[in-house]
């Protein structure tokens, strides 16, 4: 099975990461772009659940199909793509002296894993209205913890897996019940003995733990310009809202909490209000 690569003048490369560790880290090599003549380049994945990071020159300002993004004073910003997204990717560069420089991307889509289950009880698939203002309320306290957009770029030293295992689920699979679609699974589960430690997988700041209905024990951790990591169905968190971690720090314990069949980490990631995939920022496939 082989890893996406999307070329704009050449191939870039990745050192693929086969055995799940500790010791595994975010390896990107350069990527040229085709507007390297601009003062643009572009490394990562593009594709649906990539997270790409690019290099623009001093004082320049970046949209994304028309979205401000977060640039440093040195021109570097990322960029996320959903489970969905679009094919095309429209990247706006305002170079310092006001000039602008227009870049289409592809977006290369992935196939994923549709499950269809038929004949189940309604209440397994139907809260009722007393769940479902708790999961409201809980949807919007975490989706303002992911909010941050603060001016730090801890992913910049890359991404260990939080946790060893044997990897159970994937990004962007999707379950039909009885006919009607749910959410897809919009991370990476990690199959893991209860009480394991979970590690941070890059540094960053606590910016939510709570007890949720679907996700049980969640911890989120801001990686700086609005990338975070969420970690579901823990057993214990062992660090605090506003808390400064670091890459390798234990965080957390696996647990089986909330709606889950058994113990193991489901790690997600998010960029803005793209659902990005960790799996491909450790070398996995995007199958």
């Amino acid at each position: 099975m082989t890893f996406q690569r999307f070329t704009l003048s050449e191939f870039f490369s990745y050192a693929i990461l086969v055995k799940v560790g500790f010791s595994l880290c975010l390896l990107l090599a350069s990527l040229p772009a085709s507007s390297h003549q601009d003062g643009l380049s572009i490394t990562g994945n593009l594709v649906q659940g990539g997270l790409v990071f690019g290099q623009a020159s001093s004082g320049s300002k970046v949209k994304i199909n028309g979205r401000s993004v977060r640039v440093s004073s040195t021109g570097e910003f990322i960029v996320g793509f959903g489970r969905d997204y679009p094919s095309k990717a429209v990247l706006m560069v305002v170079a310092g002296d006001g000039s602008v420089k227009t870049h289409v991307f592809n977006v290369e889509p992935r196939t994923y894993d549709i499950q269809r289950i038929d004949g189940l009880p309604d209440s397994l698939i139907n809260p009722g209205p007393d769940v479902l203002d708790r999961i409201r309320k809980e949807s919007a306290e975490i989706a303002l913890a992911r909010s941050a957009d603060e001016d730090r770029m801890d992913f910049k030293s890359g991404f260990v897996w939080p946790v060893r295992g044997q990897i159970s689920g994937v990004y962007g699979s999707q379950r039909i019940l009885n006919g009607f679609p749910k959410q897809p699974h919009f991370g990476i589960d990690i199959a893991a003995p209860l009480g394991t430690t979970v590690v941070a997988p890059a540094s960053g700041v606590v910016t939510y733990s709570e007890d949720m209905y679907y996700s049980g024990h969640t911890l989120v951790i801001d990686h700086g310009y609005n990338l975070s990591s969420s970690f579901l169905h823990l057993h214990r968190v062992l660090v605090n809202v506003g808390d400064r971690v670091k890459q390798g720090e234990p965080i957390a314990q696996v647990g089986a909490t909330g709606r889950s069949t058994g113990p193991h980490l489901d790690w997600r990631m998010n960029w803005h209000q793209q659902r990005i995939d960790p799996g491909l920022l450790l070398g996995l496939k995007a199958h």
